[in-house]
């Protein structure tokens, strides 16, 4: 058979199709680059925030899996993200400065509190889940204050050791030895939350936002799939909580109120629902709005991030990376196109 082309028809070789792969890995590789040599060109000031952005990030990849993903709105993950802040902690000081023991049991306490929790959770939906999850978060807010002999109360705990990568090596104290720390970490688990999504699991939570009724109709049981996504979110929650105490060396309360919940579904829809490099954007922004812009403008943090949110709702409603339709509408582009006028 002739495998020749039409002439005035484009090959194979020269279609679209093919550089989009090409231009993805270019630009993750730009990516890549700007956050490798961020400790090497800016100062400690902008390394400590971007460094708070990258532990947001993670939670906000938490918080999208269930708002985004599964169709889950939430604002108790800030409750998961204080547990793995005062486990990660707790075991630095009293067990292990060694990194991965501390992420692994902060993580492993995340996903027993989400498991302990979850089944009140996923019985309501919508509204009736942003509410129960709000819920579970003001108890565990509540709880962490009281607790004295536990959480240190509304003092917190202090005096929490420099994080040890490996066995037998130094804490990590120099900001930028922590921030590819964090890095290292926070891409880890982009990875791993990239890989669920793919896989049929994530399929089915995609689904389930869509038309759970119609899964059910087909026989899936969407409950179980509903409580393991709310396993993993808190889990994912918790990580990003040791990160909070590697970085930081302090917790608090705060560090597990409504406003963390908030800014975390801030992030989300800054960044755009359902895309998680969008959501890691959205954490980007609300930081820097937060910790950089609300610095320059002192006392007016909250009204820069109200300002970002009305910004996004009114000019970017599908967040930053809520497709190019919505870009182009923002930018028109004059293709230079000439309009043949038909003589009457």
């Amino acid at each position: 058979m002739s495998t020749a082309t039409t002439p005035g028809m484009p090959s194979r070789a020269s279609s679209p199709r093919r550089s989009f792969p090409v231009r993805t890995a270019l630009l993750v590789g730009v990516v890549v680059a700007i956050l490798l040599v961020v400790p090497w060109v800016f100062g400690t000031f902008t390394v400590m925030t971007v460094t708070r952005a990258l532990v947001f990030a993670v939670l906000a990849m938490s918080v999208n899996l269930l708002t985004g993903v599964a169709g889950m709105p939430t604002l108790g993950q800030a409750a998961y993200f204080g547990v793995g802040a005062y486990t990660g902690a707790l075991v630095g000081i009293h067990w292990s400065e060694l990194g991965v023991v501390q992420l692994v049991l902060a993580t492993l306490a995340g996903v027993v509190a989400a498991v302990l929790t979850g089944p009140l959770a996923i019985r309501g939906r919508g509204v009736a889940f942003l509410m129960i999850t709000l819920a579970i978060g003001e108890i565990a807010y509540s709880a962490a204050g009281r607790l004295d002999p536990v959480t240190g109360g509304t003092d917190g705990l202090s005096g929490i050791p420099p994080v040890v990568v490996a066995p037998g090596g130094e804490g990590l104290v120099n900001e930028g030895l922590i921030y590819y720390y964090v890095l290292a970490v926070a891409a880890l688990a982009y990875v791993g939350v990239h890989v669920l999504l793919r896989s049929p699991f994530g399929l089915t939570l995609r689904g389930m936002r869509d038309n759970e009724s119609r899964l059910r109709a087909v026989g899936y049981r969407t409950d179980s799939y509903a409580l393991a996504a709310y396993v993993y979110a808190g889990g994912l929650a918790a990580l990003a909580g040791s990160l909070w105490t590697s970085s930081q060396r302090f917790v608090a309360p705060g560090d597990m109120g409504f406003s963390i919940s908030a800014l975390a579904l801030l992030a989300v829809i800054v960044g755009g629902v359902g895309s998680m490099w969008g959501a890691c954007l959205g954490a980007l922004l609300v930081v820097f709005t937060r910790d950089y812009l609300g610095q320059t403008f002192s006392g007016h943090a909250s009204l820069l991030l109200g300002i970002l949110f009305v910004l996004t709702v009114y000019l970017l409603p599908q967040g930053v990376a809520g497709g190019r339709a919505q870009w182009r509408r923002l930018f028109p582009q004059d293709r230079g196109e000439t309009k043949t006028v038909t003589p009457v």
